[in-house]
């Protein structure tokens, strides 16, 4: 066995913690990823990428492995023990989706990782599903449903797309909107920035970039870059000074639409883990006051990380739920950004796990805690002030519907704007409703 075989079947145990940790022990999947990338910082940029791919695509991909592997398998997936799931899984997202690895590479390496952890008695049956799966892939006998007789099963197998979501947006968008949301959710997508530029131009930061190795596209938005091609982020000088802050662009939307103004008094009330309350306070420029809420220490710590790293001096950071009225708060907010908790359906490009965990009924929950939040923030809105509601996700309930209802209730506030922004191949899913108090 050579030095890149070793190294490949470590990164396969790898992947395999991973999707054992994110399917069957429930951590998100950004977290488990991100939290095994920072332990290997180590390894080489192409081992790192390889992990990610395989981790990703096979979570993005799920629903579509598990039809490709009922049809040469006598075990159904969800009979299977959860190892051998995930092996079977990750190696058959190998098989279609990833040219440069051998099938007998992807089928090989799939029967050693099962020996070695305990199920040498299945390592046949690894071996045959897999090389039955190559064959099929090989000849173009894979079968799918008919787009034509089960359009919504076709949908949902294609493009991993459980069913009852597929369902949902057939009833707001026409069939072909809905394909291209499916199909937006497995693009490679660039990673969006946002400049601080109260600390450097984005001439400065875009040149510091593209001399580090890092491709750089512009945006329609003078404070947003994209980028590519970079190892990870602790290893970008201007990150760790706080030169820039992930953030997707149709989340700097929700900011953007509240038209900020310098000396506001802000309060950003599920604000974890702080972009848009740090984004406000950099247009303010120096000005104003930016208090960032959430409702663990937890959260709280990861908005007071970020106000560190990005020097933002005027944004300050509380615990508080805020379905709990604060009564210091009413009526001193020239903005409140409510960018409240949602089924995240907007952001399954990033975190693949979300559509198999969320369901239709959670969503029904959700729109009703969005609706006691607003209630209760909606008075911290002084007269004359702004509110924005925003969520990341694309559901109706949510989002129009949840608009709608609270110009009906809070009748001192005039919706004067509203957007749904659909995922594409350059950003998330986004909602973004404004709301001006009367004075």
């Amino acid at each position: 066995m050579t030095a890149t075989d070793t190294l490949r079947i470590n990164e396969r145990e790898l992947v395999l913690d991973i999707l054992l940790l994110v399917t069957r022990d429930g951590v998100h999947s950004h977290i488990a990823l991100g939290e095994v990338l920072e332990k290997y910082q180590y390894l080489e940029k192409k081992s790192r990428a390889f992990i990610s791919r395989l981790v990703q695509g096979t979570l993005e991909r799920m629903l579509e492995l598990d039809a490709v592997i009922d049809q040469y398998s006598k075990i159904p997936v969800k009979k299977m023990k959860p190892v051998i799931r995930c092996i079977m899984r990750s190696g058959v997202y190998q098989l279609l989706y990833m040219d440069s690895v051998p099938a007998s590479a992807a089928c090989n390496e799939a029967v050693r990782l099962a020996g070695k952890r305990g199920f040498s008695g299945l390592k046949g049956f690894v071996n045959g599903v897999l090389r039955a799966v190559s064959r099929a892939h090989e000849a173009e006998t894979i079968r799918y449903p008919d787009a034509q007789r089960e359009p919504e099963l076709y949908l949902s197998v294609t493009y991993s797309m459980p069913q009852w979501i597929v369902h949902m947006w057939l009833e707001s968008y026409d069939y072909e909107t809905v394909r291209k949301l499916c199909d937006s959710v497995l693009r490679e997508r660039p990673t969006a920035i946002r400049v601080n530029r109260s600390a450097i131009t984005t001439g400065q930061l875009r040149a510091e970039l593209e001399t580090a190795g890092v491709r750089v596209e512009t945006t329609p938005y003078p404070d947003a870059l994209l980028i590519s091609g970079y190892d990870h982020l602790g290893s970008l000088p201007a990150f760790v000074r706080g030169d820039f802050y992930v953030q997707d662009l149709s989340a700097m939307q929700a900011v953007r639409a509240a038209q900020v103004q310098k000396g506001w008094n802000i309060i950003d009330v599920c604000a974890a883990p702080g972009g848009k309350a740090i984004h406000a306070a950099q247009l303010m420029e120096g000005t104003g006051h930016v208090q960032a809420r959430d409702l663990t220490e937890y959260k709280v710590d990861l908005i007071l990380d970020n106000i560190d790293r990005c020097h933002a001096d005027h944004v300050s950071a509380k615990v508080w739920d805020a379905t709990v009225p604060d009564p210091e708060a009413v009526g001193s907010a020239d903005l409140v950004i409510a960018d409240l908790p949602c089924s995240g359906l907007g952001v399954l490009h990033g975190k693949p796990d979300i559509k198999y965990r969320m369901t239709r009924e959670q969503t029904d929950e959700l729109a009703a805690l969005q609706r006691q939040i607003l209630s209760v923030v909606q008075s911290y809105v002084k007269p004359g002030g702004r509110l924005v509601y925003s969520t990341c996700t694309v559901n109706r309930a949510e989002n129009e519907d949840n608009a709608a209802w609270f110009a009906n209730n809070y009748t001192a506030f005039e919706k004067s704007s509203e957007q749904q922004i659909l995922p594409d191949d350059r950003q998330d899913g986004f909602y973004i409703a404004v709301f001006d108090r009367k004075d």
